[in-house]
């Protein structure tokens, strides 16, 4: 097949979840001998050349860049805000001169499947439809109004009050683009069934974002046990909340009875009030770290204290595969399937969370048992190659 994949950010570095939800299934395609294409808008947040994408990357897929500058202005907020009603997010994503570019790539190639990777990119729908005959494929990478939703709950004053005005555009904008595609695509089975009742008609197949098994290797050779620890996207407002938290509602308890316990925080594009929000007794801010695998398998207890988002969290993911026993919400683990005190720990409130981080602290067999089953969990769950070709056969029976 010839496969084209556009998205509204470059995938690369794969740093963040978006970008691993595209690459690995990028690989997938590619590693089953199918051409991709990636057409990407190039942001002034995630701006990068084509010659900073290693040639192992390259050799995945051909990669096409378009400059967009997608900006977050809060005057363009506000004045969008009074006189649209679009929401801010999906706006700063239509662009003329991406559109020209994509004509040009549609005019001059022919391709099987046309997949869009996320709502955003779902504007460009009626231009693919005038110069291609490819099934477009919407490949939903989580329902996008719910976070605003739950972040709103989150959120107080006039935060709070724009939250809600802004989750409910989307929610609009999301449910109007409903079967303008061919084919669904979501990510997990709770976002397509969500998906289906707000008014989805068209074939779906559910597929999650795979791992891949050569690379998310578990090492206890530097582990330090006990430690606590956090990585991912700290420009994402979900994860902000989340950490701001529990620093406020749980770190003090436990390092009352764990005085000399650390817990190291990594992840890119932290705002200064954040790092300010963490810089408490014991908390390691490091922001953005060479290799998240190698600091993932240093340290022992993975915290991901979650309370609103939507989709998979691929860091979960990673996580488990590489062996680390996660406290998270029932929001943290959506769309993975987890058994709580099986291959994961769930917790609610602050002090479930206390809880169960002592429980893996001080009962080292608790600790070796979820380690065990989340490794043997992902793996055979997860795989990023039978996830490709399961999709790929979706495809083959609709084109």
């Amino acid at each position: 097949m010839n496969i084209l994949q556009i998205t509204n950010k470059v995938p690369y570095p794969v740093k963040d979840g978006g970008a691993i939800a595209c690459m690995n299934l990028t690989r997938g395609f590619s590693f089953l001998r199918h051409k991709v294409t990636i057409v990407a808008m190039n942001t002034v947040k995630h701006n990068i050349t084509l010659r900073e994408i290693p040639d192992a990357i390259k050799e995945l897929a051909d990669f096409k860049l378009i400059n967009v500058p997608a900006r977050i202005s809060p005057v363009s907020a506000i004045l969008n805000l009074v006189f649209s009603k679009k929401p801010y997010n999906a706006v700063r994503f239509i662009s003329g001169t991406f559109a020209n570019e994509l004509r040009k790539i549609l005019q001059t190639n022919e391709y099987d499947i046309i997949q869009l990777e996320g709502l955003y990119v779902c504007p460009y729908i009626p231009l693919i439809r005038q110069y291609s005959k490819a099934k477009i494929v919407y490949r939903a990478h989580n329902i996008e109004h719910e976070i605003w939703s739950r972040t709103a709950v989150m959120a107080k004053g006039i935060e709070k009050w724009y939250l809600k005005i802004l989750a409910k555009r989307i929610r609009l904008f999301e449910t109007q683009l409903l079967n303008k595609y061919d084919l669904l695509v979501p990510i997990t089975e709770r976002d397509g069934t969500i998906l289906d009742k707000l008014g989805n008609k068209k074939p779906r197949h559910v597929s999650q974002t795979g791992i891949d098994s050569s690379m998310l290797i578990p090492n206890v050779k530097h582990l330090v046990h006990p430690t606590l620890f956090h990585i991912g996207s700290l420009e994402w407002a979900p994860n902000q909340e989340g950490l701001v938290w529990f620093i406020e509602n749980c770190w003090p308890d436990i390092q009352q009875k764990y005085p000399g316990l650390q817990f190291f925080i990594a992840g890119r594009n932290a705002p200064d009030w954040f790092k300010k929000k963490m810089n408490q007794p014991n908390v390691v801010f490091l922001g953005e770290i060479a290799d998240a695998y190698e600091f993932i398998n240093s340290k022992s207890i993975m915290v991901v204290p979650l309370h609103s988002g939507s989709g998979m969290r691929i860091k979960i993911i990673e996580g488990m595969a590489l062996g680390k026993p996660i406290v998270t919400t029932a929001v943290g683990t959506e769309g993975i399937s987890t058994t709580s005190g099986l291959n994961i720990v769930i917790a609610e409130d602050a002090q479930g969370f206390v809880n169960s981080i002592a429980e893996l602290i001080e009962d080292r067999g608790f600790f070796d048992k979820i380690s065990r089953n989340a490794i043997e969990y992902i793996h055979s769950k997860f795989d990023n190659l039978t996830s490709a070709g399961a999709l790929i056969e979706f495809y083959k029976k609709h084109i």
